[in-house]
């Protein structure tokens, strides 16, 4: 069942997504041989906390992480459902969506911002945790959020 949930949710989120024009970052891995490939990584696709590391989004995005103890929790798909349905705003603030569902897992992300039970917590590009809230909240709720912090502010104003 949690495979088939998160299925539908990614699925969700790209056909959302699959607009014209909708933004796309480059990932780079390296293939058996050792070369690095470059790859389409759509940025707001919800991506998995495990190996994943807060640092590699310093300076880039403002991650939002929704946590939950397992993936039938109604707050986990609210908040899911919730972030889907607004796509544009999001990307226009930069953000990554990363989810963690699995307490068992111990996930660095995890580890660094220590949830208890379900929590959304939203990051801006520097690392401080800008936001923490025990039940879901509205893309318009984060996005004014968001457009309160600092360094959204100083964007804004150099027009970047």
């Amino acid at each position: 069942m949690r495979a088939s949930l998160l299925t539908s949710l990614t699925l969700g989120f790209s056909l959302f997504l699959a607009l014209p024009g909708a933004a796309q970052d480059v990932a780079m891995a390296q293939n058996e041989t050792g070369e690095t490939e470059t790859e389409a990584v759509d940025p707001l696709e919800p991506r998995s906390a495990v190996d994943l590391d807060l640092n590699d989004f310093l300076w880039v995005s403002r991650p939002i992480v929704v946590f939950a103890d397992t993936d039938a929790d109604p707050r986990f798909r609210e908040q899911m459902a919730l972030l889907a349905d607004r796509p544009d705003p999001l990307l226009e603030r930069d953000v990554v969506i990363i989810f963690d569902i699995d307490p068992e897992a111990q996930s660095e992300i995890r580890r660094q911002l220590r949830p208890r039970g379900f929590a959304l917590v939203l990051m801006d590009k520097d690392g401080t945790v800008n936001l923490r809230r025990p039940s879901p909240r509205d893309v318009r709720e984060i996005m004014r959020a968001i457009d309160n912090m600092p360094l959204r502010i100083e964007e804004l104003r150099s027009g970047g």
